[in-house]
């Protein structure tokens, strides 16, 4: 009678594991660029909205917000909401649903500072705009993303 012996993992067991890795990466990728275009378009906007007459002056302070603010604090925001969505798909039944439920309500919290810090009516509405025109980027390319993997 011949002994049986395991000289490690199967095959099966390693292309179950890298099939597993797939659809994170593709999340990864897809917010990754979701991420690059809401950074263009918030700066987009704000450089449009400056250029209206919008001073991005934030009470309490003497300097405006620059332009490298907005790329920086979107791609910080939106890096968090992949890690988040990839959390979610990791360990939610229904990871595209619960990250639309929690980015929506994450994105009205976000509106309340604008309108609390702004230092006049204009830079309030506009930076509402872009907290908004960031969060039309990310929501619908990340939930897309948790709906196909």
């Amino acid at each position: 009678m011949g002994t049986t012996t395991n000289d490690g993992p199967s095959t099966t067991t390693d292309v179950r594991r890298a099939s597993d890795r797939r659809p994170v990466r593709r999340l990864v990728l897809t917010g990754l660029l979701a991420t690059l275009v809401a950074m263009v378009a918030t700066t987009l906007v704000a450089a449009l909205a400056q250029a209206l007459g919008v001073d991005f002056m934030v009470s309490g302070s003497d300097e405006a917000i620059p332009l490298a603010g907005f790329a920086t604090v979107t791609g910080l925001f939106s890096v968090l909401g992949v890690v988040l969505a990839a959390v979610l798909l990791r360990w939610s039944a229904h990871p595209a649903t619960r990250l639309v439920q929690t980015a929506v309500t994450l994105t009205a919290v976000s509106l309340v500072p604008p309108l609390l810090l702004g230092d006049g009516a204009a830079t309030s509405v506009a930076l509402v705009v872009l907290h908004l025109v960031a969060a039309a980027v990310m929501i619908p390319a990340l939930a897309r993303s948790l709906r196909t993997a």
